[in-house]
């Protein structure tokens, strides 16, 4: 896999060869200690042939992880279950490494998680259990070491995972962790995957040159959807411009946080995917099913730390999901229309923020995610262009109906009863 780079605009992510690269992730943050190497080829070839491009992985354990068979820690372990940081298990790291050398030669970037925020002293997770919290004096010595075994794969580096930055020592912890990873690999994109619905990170890791590309997560909290747009469109406006992604939206068949009743069905997880890419997130999205990401096994225990989860589904199951094949087809659809580097426009005469515009580079085509039908007159003229309806359900394609007066385009309903997106691609 050729390593990537931040476009000129700032607004996407390419090859070294300059071809434009849409990330396109699978959450399976619990790889290292959950997944046999006979699981993890065929998880790899599924996933592969579907179309995805990177793997969202914690390079330690993932502290709300489905139990395991498997005995392989990153660390010695104390008689109450924590780690003993000054004891590395080098063996976990050398499967791992034999791991993502797998990923990589299937065409995979992995996207790796360098300190969990549970891991960080004063984050929230730490408020809840600080019993693993690494010592910071060790945390130089982690990130040179996992430089020594991973870098040469050219991974993404993610500095934080699921974090916040509440103190000035839980910054310091990250901001060691990134200028090492960058002194010894400059060549490795670095970005922060942050807490859900966090709108700000310190502003010396928005400004820094260090840090590529902006995360963000608009979660699984039932009452707070909509920051599927509203941080797309937060990040897309910070006053350093870079590619932003959505890098954890709701997953598919998770239940909704704090235990609350009900689950992600595959209309929600591919409205949060489309609403964040015509929102200003552009870039790229991750996919998230309940059960790969914890890598469940039926009969084994799921606890309920962090945000607390109903049960999940056996990862055979969860692997098969239809959602992951809708995240396909927007990859597919992004490709096929050149969806790169959209500007949002708010020009959708409706009371909703549902709706979701946006156009491309010198307005060549337009792009519109309606998940609910209805007729939409946009305040715009678009005389020029031809319609189509795209029933992202069925993955069926239809033409619209257009009609356009007084300055203004009207779209009138289409023929399917699921959500669309509506592409408008200029006349020569």
């Amino acid at each position: 896999m050729p390593m990537l780079k931040v476009s000129k605009n700032r607004r996407h992510l390419e090859t070294s060869s300059g071809e434009t690269f849409f990330y396109l992730a699978d959450t399976v943050w619990s790889a290292f200690t959950n997944i046999s190497f006979d699981e993890w080829e065929v998880y790899l070839n599924y996933r592969k042939r579907q179309g995805f491009n990177v793997l969202q992985i914690n390079l330690l354990q993932q502290w709300d992880a489905s139990g395991t068979e498997l005995n392989i820690k990153p660390f010695a372990c104390k008689e109450d279950g924590s780690f003993q940081f000054y004891s590395r298990n080098n063996e976990y790291f050398e499967r791992a490494e034999k791991m993502i050398e797998l990923a990589v030669n299937k065409g995979f970037v992995p996207a790796l998680v360098l300190l969990w925020s549970n891991y960080v002293p004063d984050t929230w997770a730490s408020n809840i259990d600080d019993k693993n919290n690494m010592p910071l004096e060790l945390v130089e010595e982690y990130v040179k070491y996992v430089d020594s075994k991973f870098s040469k794969y050219d991974p993404i580096y993610l500095v934080s995972g699921d974090t916040d930055f509440p103190t000035a020592r839980s910054i310091d912890y990250y901001r060691l962790a990134l200028n090492t990873i960058k002194q010894l690999s400059p060549h490795c994109l670095a970005a922060f995957h942050i807490r859900g619905r966090l709108m700000d990170i310190p502003e010396e890791f928005s400004n820094s040159d260090q840090v590529d590309f902006y995360m963000f997560q608009s979660g699984h909290n039932s009452e707070f959807q909509y920051m599927s747009y509203k941080l797309a469109e937060e990040f897309y406006n910070k006053p350093v411009k870079k590619p932003a992604i959505n890098s954890e939206p709701c997953y598919e068949q998770m239940g909704y946080s704090r235990m609350k009743y009900g689950r992600y069905n595959r209309f929600d997880v591919r409205k949060a995917a489309w609403q964040s890419l015509l929102s200003g997130a552009g870039a790229g999205v991750t996919y998230g099913a309940h059960g790969i990401w914890s890598w469940h096994k039926e009969g084994k225990d799921f606890g309920l730390l962090g945000e607390a989860f109903d049960k999940p589904f056996d990862w055979r199951k969860a692997i098969t999901f239809e959602g992951a094949w809708d995240y396909s087809f927007a990859k597919k659809i992004v490709e096929l229309y050149k969806l790169y580097d959209l500007k949002p426009l708010d020009i959708v005469l409706k009371d909703t923020k549902e709706i979701r515009l946006a156009v491309s580079e010198q307005s060549a085509n337009v792009a519109i995610y309606v998940p609910v039908n209805t007729v939409i007159t946009l305040d715009q003229l678009f005389a020029n262009y031809h319609f189509m309806v795209i029933d992202l359900e069925n993955r069926r394609f239809a033409d619209a109906a257009i009609m356009v007066e007084e300055g203004k385009t009207v779209i009138d309903m289409h023929l399917f009863e699921a959500d669309v997106l509506i592409i408008g691609e200029k006349r020569a």
